[in-house]
């Protein structure tokens, strides 16, 4: 294996000095001349009619230029997948928080005094804030048009509240459970999660009369707010341009493009570029959480601890919409039935309208809700056959080259060796202080795919410049892509350049998602630095008199070896009398074949007075591929891991009986912070089997997953009380405690 100077070398963000010194543009930097700010009357009612919207007081104010209803623009929705949110309500809401009216004005301040003085007459309606209220035959259909909608994942026969419902299959499951000796029935719940990043969205878009637009968004995918602007006013995609922005956090939240679309209507009224940026009690309220889910988990075993059958029912609360879910459905619910062998499965996803908040994509999207509910299962289980949790997991994980639950052969998975590794690490056996337990949680993913274009430029003065339309969401996209290129043409990591390019620049790019960064993007760059680096050596290997075969590239010169000669890529590129320009293009849309396995062990201690759990230490063992960056490989790990903690322990976007937001800013809903971290270790076992460029592998969200179940096993390890819904706060534990 040739020796290499860059990849496996812990690397700074390529950006961070912009970040640091704040010459970092954002989209809430973008100013424009004669820019108007956008506000938006949100609906105080969670399902009611709009009989009248009355805006002349808000018209009368000084400095306001447009008041925009939904009348304005009738029939224009957006979506992702599924196109069902209209850009402003038209005739009904359905939930606390829609947009009903939006304004533009000469300042932020007057816009918001003017969304103060429009008036709104509504009709209330009867509204549905459980899914599993909203899926009765008598519950109000809150989308009568919904069989029309475009994007749907499968035609509906008649409206209905579960707009979604999709199976997987293997085996036939009433036979398996005729094989078995138990079956193990439990139901869990997890809550709706807000992704906490710490920009809020934001955007600014100038609209032109002969329907070109510009747009600044804080987005991560830029072709597809392109697309949807499109579909929504009938106009050519390729008119609109969005132009690059750096994003203040993501972590799924930031693929909603949110209020694009109203800020182009408005900029077309008006004539004027328009700016709209949503405070945090806009992001809790109407924002794009994770779903809260009901899970279902019934499973039948033999006595010998043999799994046989597997059923899983998800419902996913939906929210009033679907236009925030990039296929329509959570990718990951389906792989949840864990990395074991099971001959008998049948998986089903419901998604299902209601009165509340519409919901999104964030980290490991369907992944921790069906994680959690898997990987508790799994030790009631192994309570019930009487066996260690270890040894009831040892007998059923996939080997290298098994089927999965749904049917695909994984040909590298590892997840005995994983598994052992974190206990080993944790010091899972060894004797603990009383009310300390010690949850043992494991968890697959399997490569996601995308498209992208990358292109390397290597001009006169020698220098080389990475190109690529991606946004980097803070995951350093662009620092892994550069490494590739450094390491490919051998110059200084310093030497590399990188442009950050606009969506009339690139054909494609599907955008930062499942990670699939180094990848997608990063296989796109090394491509396109595999193209240079040839087209180099031959050029050089006329100019030296040599076969390609001898000349060798180092320290941006190649060399001959035999002649001691050697000729710069600055002399190089002059002879030729035209910058190396080298384009790569990636394109893989399937999952797969390798799956990044982690195994996770939570030691908490549970106060049986107050019901108070404390986290003490989480060991994650992962088996992944080449470790490209090992700084931001542990800086993936660690977040993972934190962020699953604060779904397990804390993190909830509450909803009344009314159907309202009661957490509204971040004094009343909680993250970890620094006082909560524990004491984080990580094993890691690197293998040569990844599909990403030098064999790398995803990393990005394999700690969140098993997180949340690791810890609700460590708990009733530790005090005999089982929680089976998120999050598990001190309440729910010191009930459990006095129930029993």
């Amino acid at each position: 294996m040739a020796e290499r100077s860059v990849i496996g070398v812990p690397t700074p963000r390529v950006e961070g000095e912009q970040k640091v010194s704040g010459q970092a543009v954002y989209a809430l930097d973008v100013t424009l001349p004669n820019m108007l700010w956008a506000k938006v009357l949100r609906s105080p009612l969670p399902h009611a009619r709009i009989k009248k919207i009355d805006s002349i007081k808000a018209l009368q104010l000084p400095g306001v230029r447009a008041v925009l209803t939904g009348e304005d623009i009738p029939g224009a929705k957006i979506g992702k997948k599924i196109i069902d949110m209209p850009i402003l309500a038209q005739d009904v809401v359905r939930f606390i928080g829609e947009k009903v009216a939006a304004v533009t004005a000469e300042s932020e301040e007057i816009a918001s005094q003017a969304i103060d003085l429009i008036e709104v007459e509504y009709e209330e309606m009867a509204a549905v804030l459980d899914p599993l209220d909203a899926m009765q035959p008598a519950a109000p259909l809150l989308h009568r048009e919904v069989t029309r909608y475009v994007g749907l994942p499968h035609p509906l026969e008649k409206p209905s509240n579960v707009m979604v419902h999709l199976s997987w299959k293997k085996g036939d499951i009433a036979a398996g459970f005729q094989q078995v000796d138990t079956v193990v029935e439990n139901t869990f719940h997890a809550s709706r999660v807000h992704q906490a990043y710490i920009e809020p969205h934001s955007c600014v878009v100038q609209a032109h009369g002969d329907g070109r637009a510009d747009a600044w968004a804080s987005t991560k995918n830029p072709f597809n707010l392109r697309d949807q602007l499109a579909n929504a006013f009938g106009t050519s995609a390729e008119k609109l341009v969005v132009h690059p922005c750096y994003i203040g956090g993501d972590f799924g939240g930031k693929g909603d493009h949110n209020d694009a679309a109203l800020c182009y209507a408005l900029s077309l009224k008006t004539g004027r570029p328009v700016k709209f940026i949503m405070d945090y009690n806009e992001e809790f309220m109407a924002g794009n959480p994770r779903h809260p889910a009901v899970i279902r988990v019934r499973t039948g075993v033999k006595r010998s601890g043999t799994i046989v059958a597997q059923q899983i029912e998800f419902v996913f609360d939906s929210g009033a919409y679907a236009s925030f879910r990039p296929q329509g459905f959570l990718v990951g619910a389906h792989d949840s039935a864990g990395p074991y062998r099971i001959p008998h499965v049948l998986i089903e996803e419901k998604y299902v309208y209601t009165n509340r908040v519409p919901c999104g994509y964030m980290r490991a999207p369907g992944h921790t809700q069906g994680f959690f509910a898997t990987e508790s299962q799994m030790d009631l289980i192994a309570k019930k056959l009487g066996m260690e949790p270890v040894a009831f997991r040892l007998k059923n994980v996939m080997r290298d080259g098994d089927v999965s639950p749904t049917g695909e052969t994984i040909g590298h998975i590892r997840a005995e060796e994983t598994l052992k590794r974190a206990l080993r690490e944790s010091g899972y056996s060894t004797a603990k202080p009383k009310n300390v337990g010690r949850g043992l949680a494991v968890a697959q993913w399997v490569s996601k795919g995308g498209e992208s274009y990358v292109y390397v430029k290597i001009g006169e003065d020698g220098g080389v410049t990475l190109s690529s339309a991606v946004m980097d969401v803070g995951s350093g996209a662009y620092t892994v892509m550069r490494q590739f290129v450094a390491e490919e043409l051998k110059v200084p990591l310093e030497s590399v350049q990188v442009e950050a390019l606009d969506t009339t620049k690139v054909v494609k790019d599907t955008g930062v998602r499942g990670s699939s960064s180094t990848r997608v993007h990063g296989s796109a760059a090394y491509e396109a630095a595999k193209m240079a680096r040839e087209e180099i050596v031959l050029a050089a290997a006329k100019m030296l008199g040599a076969s390609p075969k001898e000349v060798m590239l180092h320290d941006g010169a190649a060399i001959h070896a035999h002649a001691e000669r050697r000729v710069t890529y600055a002399e190089i590129v002059r002879a030729k009398g035209a910058p190396i320009v080298a384009e790569g293009h990636y394109q893989n849309m399937k999952d797969g074949p390798e799956a990044s396995m982690v195994a996770q062990v939570a030691e908490v201690e549970v106060d049986r007075e107050t019901g108070e759990v404390k986290v003490r230490q989480i060991t994650t063992s992962h088996n992944t591929g080449t470790i490209v960056n090992p700084l931001a490989h542990q800086g993936q790990i660690d977040g993972g891991v934190v962020m699953g903690m604060g779904q397990a322990r804390m993190e909830e976007v509450a909803i009344d009986e009314g159907g309202k937001v009661t957490t509204a800013n971040f004094g009343d809903y909680k993250i970890p912070t620094i006082q909560d971290i524990p004491l984080l270790k990580t094993v890691i076992e690197q293998s040569n089997t990844g599909s990403g460029p030098y064999h790398s592998m995803s990393i990005g969200e394999t700690a969140i997953m098993p997180t949340a179940a690791a810890i609700a096993n460590a708990v009733e390890d530790a005090v005999g009380v089982r929680i089976k819904s998120l999050p598990i706060t001190a309440e729910k534990v010191f009930e459990a405690l006095k129930s029993r």
